[in-house]
């Protein structure tokens, strides 16, 4: 049987994979796909161009002249809206920190056969548009209801299943989140990558529920069955595991690398004296960042931490470094209001989601 027939119709299972040996595929992923810059992090808000990108299919041609959102199945009320109207509607800007969920997949082992994401799949927008709650209570959802899907124009197949991709959230999460509409990304339209003319932005929880190209709302009375819930993004140890839904961040921090890189191993050249690093730290649920800290070694002290910008935005931190030297390695470690801790090794996950592992960058220091 011909790989075409096997991806499609018979579906033989992910390939196996080896620590620091990429397949066509997967390098195939990481041409498609992007992720920030970690020097970026220097500011509170990603530029539009470094935010990162996941792209499960292909990126729909969408008119935003013609394009329409609906409101249908399960509703007493159902309705459309175009462009013009949801721009109508109550405007709100909010910035909101999203991470992919495979971000640091790469850094498993064995690792999951997927995109091969490092740590870079992280970004900070200030996203645009209207509060979906006012939108749901005028649809007015059957008392039945116990989820609503929302489903995206993107359309593939996954481990040989063809679908729309969709999430969904329950009543309870949607009451719960403060969910929006967007049209604009950092002041200006949605760009075809990034979801226009529509998408949906749920803070605090990875991005797979933030949908892109957004285009029908429906309320179901049995819980949603969409590939893109229950087939993955959930929490498994091991193949035959049902494991639990991926939901909310995990408290996480990065570092913008200090120094000057070599371009193949992004190895950093220092020299020595006094070196301020600084970085980023977030984590879901609207849990507030209450410490960070850098080490070098075996040897671990507070950085000092600036206000984020919005409840579900990263926050900002640094620390002075007396960089004497020798090679090092410099890491860092966020902790969280509900006192969740970075680990120092990676949390295993069939998958490779939620690895929220410290950040290690490696110096050489003249």
């Amino acid at each position: 049987m011909g790989r075409a027939r096997d991806i499609f119709t018979d579906w033989p299972g992910k390939p196996q994979t080896q620590d620091g040996v990429y397949s066509e595929d997967e390098v195939r992923l990481a041409n498609r796909n992007s992720g920030t810059l970690l020097e970026t992090l220097r500011h509170d808000v990603t530029p539009t161009g470094a935010h990162y990108l996941l792209i499960h299919f292909d990126v729909p041609d969408l008119d935003p002249a013609t394009h329409r959102v609906t409101f249908g199945e399960g509703f007493d009320a159902p309705f459309a809206l175009s462009m013009d109207d949801i721009r109508a509607l109550p405007r709100v800007t909010r910035p909101v920190t999203m991470e992919c969920a495979g971000n640091g997949r790469a850094r498993l082992s064995p690792r999951s056969h997927s995109m091969p994401w490092g740590v870079e799949a992280v970004g900070t927008a200030l996203w645009t548009g209207t509060p979906l709650a006012p939108l749901i209570a005028r649809a007015r959802p059957r008392a039945e209801t116990v989820d609503f899907a929302f489903m995206g124009a993107d359309q593939g197949f996954d481990r040989g299943v063809e679908h729309d991709f969709g999430r969904s959230l329950t009543p309870a999460q949607l009451a719960e989140l403060d969910v929006l509409l967007v049209y604009e990304m950092n002041g200006t339209p949605l760009l075809p990558q990034h979801g226009a003319p529509l998408r949906l932005i749920v803070p605090g929880w990875y991005g797979m529920a933030s949908v892109k190209w957004l285009s029908r709302i429906e309320a179901l009375d049995t819980a949603y069955q969409g590939f893109q819930q229950v087939r993955t993004y959930r929490y498994r140890d091991h193949a035959d595991d049902p494991g639990h839904p991926v939901t909310d961040m995990r408290v996480k921090s990065l570092m913008v690398p200090p120094g000057v890189p070599d371009w193949g191993s992004r190895m950093r050249f220092l020299q020595a004296g006094k070196v301020t690093v600084q970085g980023r730290a977030w984590s879901g649920g609207g849990r507030a960042i209450a410490r960070v800290e850098f080490g070098v070694g075996d040897i671990w002290r507070d950085a000092r931490l600036t206000p984020p910008p919005g409840r579900h935005a990263w926050t900002g931190w640094e620390v002075d470094w007396e960089a004497p030297p020798g090679e090092h390695i410099l890491r860092c470690r966020a902790t969280d209001d509900a006192g969740h801790v970075q680990p120092l090794t990676a949390p295993w996950d069939v998958a490779g989601f939620g690895n929220n592992m410290v950040h290690e960058v490696g110096v050489f220091v003249s």
